[in-house]
């Protein structure tokens, strides 16, 4: 099999001895084999980029050159423009390209034709990929597969299954169910515990000590108790052992706990997706003990603050108020 070569433009020099040699009266095939080209390229060149006075390399590389320029799509966003200087500041806030082209089109700020729908392979300067390509999302090269051995861990007493979870809470209509988990820093020495509202895909972050049982008691029951009572129902979790407690943590908040089968984060699957978007603030191997709550608090504004696609690009934040208040209006009002 032969192996396919690039096909090179042809350079100022040999449009010089193609004019040359056109003088002359050769043909064609002659130039062709002198210059090692095809004989279709020097006929090509010579249609497309004689003028009236004939072929004379220097008019035949401009006619080459706006020719090339014309056949390219023009830009999609104008570096000098506002739009551009708004994309810069939303992209600095961890926003992917897709919230910010679905926030722009949804306030009508531009035309939907004028922006990315996804990051361009092919930067339109330098200093716009060495600058903010770190602000883009990145994403695992491969997923990781559904079976990985038989479960060692200990047995979590009187776990609840997530198949007997009620339909309603997978589908979504109501609020008020929420997903959690633990991120891990360095040396799995450090932990955050993470907790996503299904509906809304609000989150909340706690500090913990530890990762133990007891951390995890206190920190989810905290945050879960700060939500308002009529939007705090379910709470699923995998079966790490730091939810061995989880008796005393529906007494504490009135929550259902459920647990996921061994191996599936699949079945918490926003949950996944936000620690992915939260490793942009806390990235794998740092010290997560670092941060204060009120750090963490401020992490978790910045997320529920981003729009998202789900919610035809308004932020969790909106949609969990406009939650909260239909939730605080009486019966049959």
């Amino acid at each position: 099999m032969h192996e396919r070569t690039q096909y090179q433009q042809l350079q100022p020099e040999e449009r010089l001895i193609i004019a040359s040699l056109h003088l002359q009266g050769s043909s064609m095939r002659a130039m062709a084999r002198i210059l090692g080209r095809s004989p279709a390229t020097v006929s090509r060149e010579l249609t497309r980029n004689s003028s009236p006075a004939g072929y004379v390399s220097v008019p035949a590389e401009a006619l080459s050159a706006a020719r090339r320029s014309a056949g390219r799509r023009p830009a999609k966003l104008c570096l000098q423009s506002v739009c551009w200087r708004i994309v810069l500041t939303v992209l600095e806030w961890k926003w992917s390209p897709r919230q910010i082209s679905g926030t722009l089109k949804r306030i009508r700020l531009t035309r939907p034709s004028r922006f990315r729908t996804k990051p361009s392979t092919r930067p339109s300067t330098p200093s716009r990929a060495a600058n903010y390509a770190p602000c883009l999302r990145q994403g695992h090269i491969t997923r990781m597969p559904r079976t990985q051995g038989t479960d060692r861990r200990g047995q979590i007493p009187d776990m609840i299954s997530i198949h007997v979870r009620p339909p309603e809470i997978e589908d979504r209509p109501l609020p008020g169910h929420w997903e959690g988990d633990f991120i891990k820093g360095a040396g799995n020495q450090s932990s955050v515990g993470v907790l996503v509202e299904r509906t809304s895909r609000l989150v909340l972050l706690a500090k913990m000590e530890d990762a133990t049982a007891a951390s995890a008691l206190a920190g989810i029951s905290a945050k879960l108790n700060s939500i308002a009572e009529p939007l705090r129902q379910s709470f699923t979790y995998d079966q790490g052992k730091e939810m061995s407690r989880h008796r005393e943590l529906t007494a504490a908040t009135g929550v259902k706990v459920y647990f996921c089968d061994p191996h599936s984060p699949w079945q918490r699957g926003t949950c996944e997706h936000t620690n992915g978007l939260l490793r942009q603030y806390l990235p794998k191997g740092t010290d997560l003990s670092v941060y204060r709550q009120d750090e963490l608090d401020a992490i978790a504004d910045s997320l529920n603050s981003r729009p998202r696609a789900t919610h035809a690009f308004h932020s969790p934040f909106e949609v969990f108020a406009a939650t909260l208040a239909s939730a605080s209006q009486p019966q049959g009002s």
